[in-house]
């Protein structure tokens, strides 16, 4: 999914656009999540990135098509990921392994990660343009994906609350590695080096599979008790 992607000050200056479009994506992440979309001005990424401010004119459009873009280009998109779990025929456990996978390989780039989140963490506070979109792309459409997947294993025509509490769960265990970083190096630093990520794929896949198997002995339990209430109707 994501890349390793050198810092700004790294990175030998180049002709070349791509290069260009790069450097600044990672100025803009940098500076966007220091100092908050408001208070952080186009020409100040630019002189970050070694460049000029029509480069962003060029490659974003304006200041929010850049700011945009940092949420989606540098670790990639959630709503991407959709297709490589979701792929037709695949085993439940298939799936959630490449659910994790894709989930967990960015926190393999480690200071990419950190001032992702500290974007995600600003705008969740001081909500912008990109609100919306994070939301939809982000989060719902990736749970939704989640939660027809585990209807159809579960046998399930109805998505009901306890599917989408069930996705929320599995989804929950992406998030603590994504937002315990710092708890995870103090308490047991050897489960927070990207080495590690591998290992969290698989363990991770694991519980969400007995998470899975919990909610399939819990509605075999139910349904004899719910036939039973229709018999003496």
């Amino acid at each position: 999914m994501a890349h390793q992607t050198a810092s700004i000050s790294q990175r030998s200056p180049r002709s070349d656009g791509a290069d260009t479009r790069a450097r600044l994506l990672l100025a803009a992440l940098q500076l966007f999540s220091e100092r908050g979309y408001a208070q952080t001005p186009v020409r100040a990424i630019a002189e970050a990135a070694g460049t000029n401010v029509a480069a962003i004119a060029y490659h974003f459009g304006d200041k929010a098509g850049l700011y945009t873009a940092t949420f989606h280009e540098l670790l990639g998109s959630s709503q991407a990921l959709i297709p490589h779990f979701t792929e037709p025929g695949l085993g439940i456990e298939e799936a959630l392994r490449r659910y994790f996978e894709g989930f967990l390989e960015p926190l393999k780039h480690d200071d990419l990660v950190r001032q992702s989140l500290r974007l995600h963490m600003r705008e969740l506070l001081e909500p912008t343009h990109v609100w919306p979109e994070v939301i939809e792309r982000e989060c719902r459409a990736p749970h939704l994906a989640l939660a027809r997947l585990l209807c159809r294993h579960l046998g399930v025509r109805r998505m009901d609350a306890e599917v989408h509490g069930l996705a929320f769960s599995i989804a929950s265990l992406v998030m603590q590695m994504w937002t315990q970083r710092d708890t995870l190096e103090a308490v047991a630093p050897q489960l927070a080096h990207p080495a590690a990520i591998d290992a969290w794929t698989r363990r991770l896949t694991g519980y969400a599979l007995a998470m899975v198997q919990s909610e399939t002995l819990r509605r075999a339990a139910a349904r004899p008790a719910t036939r039973k209430k229709k018999a003496t109707a």
